[in-house]
């Protein structure tokens, strides 16, 4: 099917129409059933694969999310389980990280043997914290359904934001949150990827709330500070080209919208165990394949 290869003049990656929309429908459909919007698996197959190494590939992963995540958004929602003080903490945190992150990636790392290690890092540490969740008790728990289990805030301010959720009251401190938030945005600002496969994981294991009412807000976040990190590397000054490939990127998105929104529909019939041992195998064998490379 020669006729559907074509050549995207800005990154200039040859290659069939269907393929980046069918990679990444597979992967959204996957990582989505983990909470993730699989931006940290479709950056490596652009490197890999389609041999795009240039410091545009992170931008152009930003535009991946940008496309993809919004079918996710407005699932929670329409569900009324969106954390909408929860979610601009991530962001007012995150956006200044990733003006920071551009210059890391433009200044130190432009060079793609080193940026293939630093992204070995950080599919590293996702992989081990993924096997790592396979030790904890699965939960039997499902998703709530209805009005009645609507998140409502009770209370905010600049340190501290109270609501309740299923009967429950909960309430978490701003302050470590947007430090969290500061740091990961560094590393997304780098990487190309909005940054909740951290910030979640923190938000439930430490500040002790309920993954219900955190996967929205972190999914809006990384949306959010994907809009930020592709006007970062679109409008600031570079010796070097920075600027994203929207085509293919949004053709990525394309297929992660219709993933993510497949995934989440089959993510209660997929044992979450199995989803979790399949994401690590494959992210510590790329990261070991860019590290030791």
């Amino acid at each position: 099917m020669e006729f559907l290869e074509v050549l995207f003049p800005v990154s200039g990656v040859k290659t069939s129409l269907l393929l980046p929309p069918l990679v990444a429908m597979g992967i959204a459909f996957f990582a989505s059933m983990g909470g993730l919007s699989g931006a940290f698996l479709i950056l490596p197959f652009q490197m890999s694969f389609l041999g795009y190494t240039a410091p545009s590939v992170s931008a152009t992963n930003f535009v991946y999310n940008i496309v993809s995540i919004p079918s996710g958004v407005y699932r929670y929602i329409k569900e009324g389980r969106m954390n909408w003080p929860l979610m601009w903490v991530i962001v007012v945190g995150t956006a200044p990280g990733v003006f920071l992150g551009y210059y890391i990636r433009v200044l130190y790392l432009p060079e793609p043997g080193r940026f293939r290690v630093f992204v070995g890092c950080v599919l590293l540490y996702l992989g081990i914290r993924m096997l790592m969740e396979l030790r904890k008790k699965e939960s039997r728990a499902t998703a709530p359904e209805g009005d009645d289990h609507r998140l409502r805030v009770t209370s905010r301010s600049a340190r501290q934001i109270a609501f309740t959720f299923r009967g429950t009251d909960y309430s978490f401190s701003t302050v470590p949150i947007f430090m969290l938030s500061l740091v990961v945005g560094v590393v997304g600002g780098i990487y190309g990827i909005g940054g909740g496969a951290v910030i979640a994981p923190f938000l439930v294991a430490v500040m002790g709330l309920p993954v219900y009412t955190v996967a929205g807000a972190t999914l809006a976040g990384t949306l959010l500070t994907s809009l930020v990190g592709v006007f970062y590397y679109s409008v600031l000054p570079s010796e070097i080209s920075t600027r994203p490939d929207w085509a293919l990127g949004a053709l990525f998105g394309f297929g992660g919208f219709v993933g993510m929104y497949l995934g989440a529909r089959a993510q209660k019939h997929v044992p979450q165990r199995l989803i979790k041992a399949m994401l690590g195998v494959v992210l510590l064998g790329l990261s070991l394949k860019y590290i030791l490379s």
